[in-house]
């Protein structure tokens, strides 16, 4: 079985990153070679760019030059981390793509859908996940999760009605994709989230992946 592209998307305090981190262990588990990355970031580039957008007060940048800069950071995540594993033949597991973009710098912040989508074709053609994993959860919730960690960071200062913006635009985005997004309930335990996420794996990607420990 070839090499496949997987992305976990939400908002703030869904559990991407854990998720991510489980997903990940559970297609080594299955014998598969599995790169766990992130954005923005996961290449060293693209970390220190990751250090501009999420550090800061929320009105820091331009909704548009936030854009720019979260497409500067994956041209190189995908040059020199993504593409390469997916060559390769491993499975990639990446904590946000693309459509964080679309929705927190397009739904929430105002870009024109249009604008974006010329901005993705111009610097990545049609690089896109094989399958998505929108993680959903209420509001409240998520930042509430998100303020029990150690230090919030920009996106996580912007108001209540931005992160409002952000789940229904997730929402949207996975109804619009039927076929490459899943919407899983994340406000569910950990355990339990992890089990959607490998039924899904298993019936769009068909690779059953073992349960975790």
């Amino acid at each position: 079985m070839g090499g496949r592209f997987i992305t976990l998307e939400g908002g703030e305090g869904a559990g991407k990153t854990t998720q991510a981190r489980l997903l990940a262990e559970a297609i080594r588990a299955a014998g598969l070679e599995a790169v766990e990355t992130r954005e923005p970031g996961g290449e060293a580039g693209a970390e220190a760019i990751r250090g501009l957008l999420v550090t800061g007060a929320p009105g820091r940048w331009e909704p548009l030059a936030e854009t720019l800069l979260h497409y500067a950071a994956r041209v190189q995540h995908v040059a020199r981390v993504i593409r390469p594993a997916l060559e390769r033949g491993a499975w990639v597991v990446s904590d946000r793509f693309a459509d964080s973009t679309a929705v927190y710098q397009g739904d929430g912040q105002g870009v024109e859908a249009a604008a974006i989508a010329a901005i993705h074709r111009a610097t990545l053609g049609d690089v896109a996940p094989d399958l998505t994993l929108i993680l959903d959860l209420p509001v409240e919730q998520g930042l509430a999760r998100a303020a029990a960690r150690s230090a919030r960071n920009r996106y996580e200062r912007f108001d209540h009605a931005f992160h409002a913006r952000i789940r229904e635009g997730f929402l949207r985005r996975a109804a619009s994709e039927p076929k490459r997004c899943v919407v899983i309930d994340a406000a569910r335990p950990a355990e339990a989230v992890a089990a959607a996420i490998r039924a899904a794996v298993a019936e769009r990607l068909g690779l059953v992946l073992p349960a975790a420990g």
